[in-house]
């Protein structure tokens, strides 16, 4: 449950994991866990741009994507994103893999549903030893980070431990 010493623990070790090069990541996510009401008056024109205004359950893992975003380590899709959108924003990140997952995308697969398309896009990921994990914010978006396949699992325990829900796309 997210306020506890494991669960600050937890969070810490995500942002670490997806960020190594970038310990604002963490700073952020544990601001908003240690001292919630503090980082909504620092963070409130960001918060408000998700329709929050004080603390709420969630604040440290939204710090948490909010951070890695800034960070250009996650990419945040609406739920009807557009195939293109969503593969220009991936190519865009700084995690992204040295190999070209995209050469494996089929033509149809371009015309799949969000979320269809982003399982599919975690299918090719995987496929060159990257992997795509959504971190839900309980939201009808989808912030999505890259990282080594070899940590996705890691990725989604840390997650859970933390009181969170991490989702490797692609995976089934």
């Amino acid at each position: 449950m997210p306020g506890t010493e494991t669960s600050r623990t937890s969070l810490a070790t995500v942002a670490a994991l997806l960020a190594p090069a970038a310990p604002a990541v963490a700073e952020q996510a544990l601001h908003a866990h240690d001292d919630p009401t503090g980082y909504v008056r620092a963070y409130a024109a960001r918060l408000a741009d998700r329709g929050i205004d004080g603390p709420v359950p969630a604040l440290a893992w939204i710090a948490l994507v909010d951070a890695l975003d800034e960070h250009r380590l996650l990419a945040e899709f609406d739920w009807k994103e557009d195939p293109q959108e969503i593969r220009a924003r991936l190519g865009g990140l700084v995690s992204r893999p040295s190999v070209d997952p995209w050469v494996l995308v089929e033509a149809d697969e371009m015309l799949l549903p969000t979320a269809d398309f982003l399982q599919a896009c975690g299918r090719h990921y995987r496929e060159i030893g990257a992997a795509l994990a959504v971190l839900d914010i309980d939201s009808d978006c989808y912030p999505v980070v890259c990282l080594r396949g070899s940590r996705a699992e890691e990725l989604v325990a840390l997650a859970t431990r933390a009181g969170f829900t991490a989702e490797v796309l692609g995976a089934q």
